[in-house]
């Protein structure tokens, strides 16, 4: 009988699912005191946020630099966080900012999400389905769009008294441990139904990497899988917004060390292993920042460090070239 060998991507992934389950595991049951059944109750509707954060943060960020060809861009730069906030400042400049807790959660999190996909679904009509528009141009108009839209925030947070602005302040940073049970069901079906729809078209994944004369030479058709893709991460980040709020550099984390994991480009181990990153990362930190560290630190504020520090290294790798 043949010694079986296992390929490095094939021992990597299997750490790493042994490491998500080790997180879960530890989430689900360290400090646990009191009744079982409310307990795996609570835990689990925290958890199952953590791991859609996760997934679409990852997905969308790996998917978004394939058809970029560009591993430092992440979907936020289109423009995403800061419509965010624009949004949440608009809400305490018009209505007060007690709407941002009075308001219906479910109409909060439809208004969230249908905006950041009409606003990269107008992106996508104006500048890339159109003859003669490229990628690069939609990319560039999307990080224009981002700073208009901080620009303009910063101009209606100046004229708020200062504590309708310290609670507007809270909703600039991602919240891992307050996710609203509530919104799970719909975020689920979202992310379900984009995940179908991405599955179908999987086998197109590698050969867009090659490059757009590369795919369209090998049969792919460029322009509608890239807009099929787009309009998916568009989905995807903005479940992932709305859930917990905006998040830079978290995707381009789990992206990177999936690539440096890995070994190489095939997405089949690549999507995988950035999920199961981000499972790591979001779930294994908030059961260590809520068991050791009781809430003192926020786990986004370390997320987002560790993100930039990358984005940093990244930068200085290319520059270095």
């Amino acid at each position: 009988m043949r010694n079986l060998r296992w390929s490095r991507p094939t021992i990597v992934l299997a750490v790493l699912v042994a490491l998500a389950l080790v997180s879960i595991v530890c989430f689900m049951t360290l400090g646990a005191r009191g009744s079982w059944s409310f307990i795996i109750p609570f835990r689990g509707r925290k958890l199952i946020g953590l791991i859609l954060v996760a997934y679409s943060v990852a997905i969308s960020t790996v998917l978004f630099q394939t058809v970029t060809n560009n591993r430092i861009l992440t979907p936020s730069i289109m423009g995403f966080d800061a419509l965010y906030i624009l949004l949440q400042t608009s809400i305490v400049f018009f209505l007060g900012p007690q709407m941002l807790a009075l308001i219906n959660p479910y109409a909060q999190f439809g208004i969230e999400v249908a905006l950041m996909i009409a606003f990269s679904w107008l992106l996508f009509q104006w500048l890339f389905l159109r003859e003669g528009r490229s990628l690069h141009l939609l990319v560039l108009v999307g990080i224009v769009f981002g700073i208009f839209f901080r620009s303009l925030s910063n101009f209606m947070q100046r004229f708020l008294d200062p504590n309708a602005f310290q609670v507007l302040q809270d909703s600039f940073f991602a919240s891992f441990s307050s996710i609203d049970p509530t919104l799970l069901g719909v975020a689920s079906l979202l992310v379900g139904l984009v995940s179908l729809l991405l599955w179908r078209m999987g086998h197109s994944f590698d050969v867009l990497s090659l490059g757009r004369e590369t795919a369209i030479n090998l049969g792919v058709d460029y322009k509608r899988t890239v807009v099929i893709i787009l309009a998916s991460v568009a989905v995807l980040v903005s479940v992932s917004t709305a859930l917990v709020g905006p998040i830079t550099f978290f995707g381009l984390l789990v992206a990177s060390l999936a690539h440096g994991l890995i070994g190489n480009s095939k997405h089949r181990y690549i999507l995988p292993a950035a999920v199961l990153l981000g499972i790591i990362a979001l779930v294994g930190g908030q059961t260590l920042f809520e068991r050791l560290f009781a809430f003192d630190t926020a786990l986004s504020i370390i997320v987002e460090f560790l993100g930039g520090f990358v984005f940093i290294i990244l930068i200085l790798r290319g520059a270095a070239r």
